[in-house]
């Protein structure tokens, strides 16, 4: 497990994250943009999915559903992240994976994130699947399975079921484990 060290600084539901110039990735202030150092594949995956995490954990000390998202560019760049947010902002669209891809565009000035990988602790929904596919993300990397509503894999298969004009990669079950659990704690806690 890959240990990180964040420090947030919350304006509402949108975290600033700043990470130390020792990790893989380096924050440069003003450009607001963080490189990705190389490192394997799977060591990336890894590392991005203790980020996505952070925002998953995030998302709960807020009260919200602990999920978190993380989208990184193929260059290496990470663009956004975001945690849950429906119930601080009052948002039924407030998914972690919508507000990081709101973030992202946002950023970049274009809708569509071509060459993208998002990282996200739990199987995105069928309303976040389809905004994926929308902007075109390229990859998606998500933890824990949704058995109940599950958008590209465990129920549906949006993305992959060769209906729309858009097909991502899909790497399912990274830290399924860990992601279900904080999901499990966080649902054991509010009954």
């Amino acid at each position: 497990m890959v240990q990180i060290v964040l420090l947030w600084l919350y304006h509402g539901c949108r975290p600033l994250l700043i990470m130390p110039s020792s990790s893989p990735f380096f924050w440069k202030s003003g450009s607001g943009t963080a490189t990705m150092a190389i490192m394997t594949s799977s060591g990336k995956d890894e590392y991005l999915m203790d980020i996505a995490l952070a925002y998953a954990a995030q998302a709960a000390a807020l009260g919200e559903v602990p999920v978190g998202a993380v989208l990184v560019h193929k260059d290496g760049s990470l663009l956004a992240g975001a945690g849950n947010c429906c119930i601080q902002a009052n948002d039924p669209t407030g998914h972690a994976e919508i507000r990081t891809l709101r973030l992202a565009a946002e950023k970049i000035g274009n809708y569509r994130l071509p060459g993208t990988t998002l990282y996200v602790t739990l199987e995105p929904c069928p309303m976040c699947a389809t905004a994926l596919l929308l902007a075109r993300v390229e990859r998606i990397v998500f933890g824990a399975t949704d058995t109940k509503s599950g958008g590209i894999q465990s129920v549906y298969r949006i993305g992959s079921d060769g209906c729309l004009n858009h097909r991502f990669l899909i790497t399912g079950g990274m830290r399924a484990e860990e992601c279900g659990s904080i999901l499990k704690e966080f649902f054991r806690r509010r009954r």
